[in-house]
Parts: C-alpha cells; sequence; structure tokens
C-alpha cells in the first residue's frame, strides 16, 4: 500500500512539523484537525489542506491517519474518529498500540524522537522515527512513509518505546532542566550562562561520539570529597539544587564503585 493522502489530527509542536514534512515530500495533507479552529487554519494554509475542528468533517477514507495530540487525549481522540479505511497511528512516545485495540483494523505507530517547536522547522533525514504496526502489511506501508523523510527508522515494540522515551526524558529534559539550574545560580552571583557554552558543547559531542560512561568527569568521579563538601555549602541558599547535587554525586560515586564508569 502507497501513503499518499494524510489526515493529520492535532496543530501543535510535532503536528506542525510532521504536516509541513510530509507536504515537502510530495504527500498530499488533506485535512488538518484541531479543536481549536484557527489553530488548524494556521497549519492548513502551510500545507494547502481543508481544516476542520470538528469530527464528523474528518475525511473517511484517506491512506493514513496521524494523531498527534498529548499522551493524555490520544484515548479520546480514538474513541471520536470514524473513519472507513486506512491505517490510524500516534506520535506518542509513551502511549501504547494497545489503545487502539478493537477500534479499528489497521493500526500503528510513527513516533519522531526529538522536541520539535512550531516557528522552527527541523530537517527530518537525521530524526530517528520509530515505528511499529499491528500486521506486516501495516508496518511495510509505515516503513516506506518513514523512508521517505528520514534515513534513521527503526521498528521497535511499544514496550522499548517506553523505555526510549523515559531515555530521552533523561537525556534532554533533564539535562535541560540542570541547564536551568546553573542559569539561575549564575545569574543570581553576577554571571553569565554564555561562560558555560563552550563545555556544554565539548560535552555533548563527546557523548555523541563515544559512550558517555567514559566520558563522565568531575569531583565525583575522582571522589573529591573535599570540592564536594565545599560544593554542598555553596548551595546552602539552594536546597533542591543542593539535594539534587547530592544525589547525582552519590549515583556517579556508586556506577564508578560498581565499574560502571
Amino acid at each position: 500500500m502507497e501513503i499518499n493522502n494524510i489526515v493529520i489530527v492535532g496543530s501543535g509542536n510535532v503536528a506542525t512539523n510532521l504536516a509541513v514534512a510530509l507536504k515537502s515530500i510530495g504527500r498530499n495533507v488533506v485535512c488538518i484537525y484541531s479543536r481549536s479552529s484557527e489553530n488548524a487554519r494556521k497549519l492548513a494554509g502551510r500545507t494547502d489542506s481543508s481544516f476542520t475542528n470538528n469530527y464528523s468533517d474528518i475525511p473517511n477514507d484517506v491512506d493514513l491517519y496521524i494523531i498527534s495530540v498529548k499522551d493524555s487525549a490520544i484515548a479520546q481522540v480514538v474513541s471520536e474518529l470514524k473513519v472507513q479505511s486506512g491505517i490510524i497511528v500516534h506520535t506518542s512516545g509513551s502511549v501504547n498500540m494497545s489503545v487502539f485495540n478493537n477500534m479499528f483494523s489497521d493500526f500503528g505507530v510513527f513516533y519522531p524522537l526529538m522536541h520539535f517547536s512550531v516557528d522552527k522547522p527541523v530537517d527530518f533525514s537525521e530524526i530517528p522515527l520509530c515505528i511499529e504496526a499491528n500486521n506486516n502489511s501495516n508496518l511495510k506501508a509505515i516503513r516506506h512513509l518513514a523512508l521517505q523523510l528520514s534515513h534513521n527508522v527503526h521498528t521497535i515494540s511499544s514496550e522499548q518505546r517506553m523505555i526510549l522515551h523515559l531515555s530521552a526524558v533523561i537525556a534532554s529534559n533533564f539535562t535541560n532542566l540542570n541547564y536551568v539550574i546553573a542559569e539561575d545560580i549564575l545569574k543570581k552571583n553576577q554571571l553569565s550562562f554564555d561562560l558555560l557554552r563552550p563545555i556544554i558543547v565539548e560535552t555533548a559531542n563527546k557523548a555523541c561520539n563515544d559512550s558517555p560512561a567514559k566520558m563522565q568527569t568531575g569531583p565525583a568521579i575522582r571522589e573529591d570529597f573535599e570540592v564536594i563538601s565545599e560544593h554542598i555549602r555553596l548551595l546552602e541558599g539552594y536546597p533542591q539544587y543542593q539535594n539534587l547535587y547530592k544525589l547525582l554525586s552519590e549515583v556517579i560515586i556508586h556506577k564508578k564503585r560498581d565499574h560502571e564508569l
């Protein structure tokens, strides 16, 4: 089955980037659905699509329906969407494919492992696209489409995808939180976050080229308890940051002693 005609359910960050990317490879984005008619209209204008905020107006005979809404809303969309043919997929990293069970005969997952912004288009060619389907025929069709967008396509189970999503949260969201904390501490001491940008880039580059376990540095890996104690003292005015520093230092030390670092 060749996927040509597509409906996008959603108008947020992932939905917008996927819709624009699919349009760029010659797919026909037939319709955009969003609870917000204005958001649907804006995205439809970028993809030459019709738009609606009414489920009954969604075409019911296209090749692929992509549900790209927040995780907690997927089950509701599944219950509302009435289609006669086509494959139904969602784009979530943490929702099991079983959300479609007993509702549709052809379904799967089309999960791009990346954080997106409505106003900042991304190059899909390097983005990992993690796919899954309820049968080989649907998987083949989804894979063919995915390979038109990216050469980094992986067939993984729902259970693996949820582990991947968890790991992505730790590697990306939690790492960014540490940047937020560092920036806060610097600002309160009249220092610029710009001073950290070179070391951030260097650390990220090293992690992208070898095992992160080989790249761990700092006082905890050296078990330099005098420096650790001084850092903890400096964080006395930031009890949450202090607790986080202690916890992360303990993890590094324990992993080193277990020969994992």
